[in-house]
């Protein structure tokens, strides 16, 4: 099977209108998954954004800019 970087490149290089449908797809294949699943990814995602944020290569945004963000968007 091809690596993840070699999947990435092949489904950047289609046409935009076969990208949008690919992107669907794959969106529509995660509404599939069961609660517990869907938990147990997003803890594990949850946990690479701890570790990258401790190693330095992520930072953080406060609560106060991320609601200031949210009430410009939804004016």
């Amino acid at each position: 099977m091809a690596d993840l970087a070699e999947i990435v490149k092949n489904a950047l290089s289609l046409d935009v209108h076969d990208r949008a449908s690919l992107a669907e797809r794959l969106l529509a294949s995660l509404e599939e998954l069961g609660e517990e699943e869907a938990e147990r990814l997003w803890a594990e995602e949850a946990q690479r954004r701890l570790q990258e944020y401790r190693a330095g290569r992520a930072g953080a945004v406060g609560a106060e800019h991320v609601a200031a963000k949210a009430e410009r968007l939804f004016r």
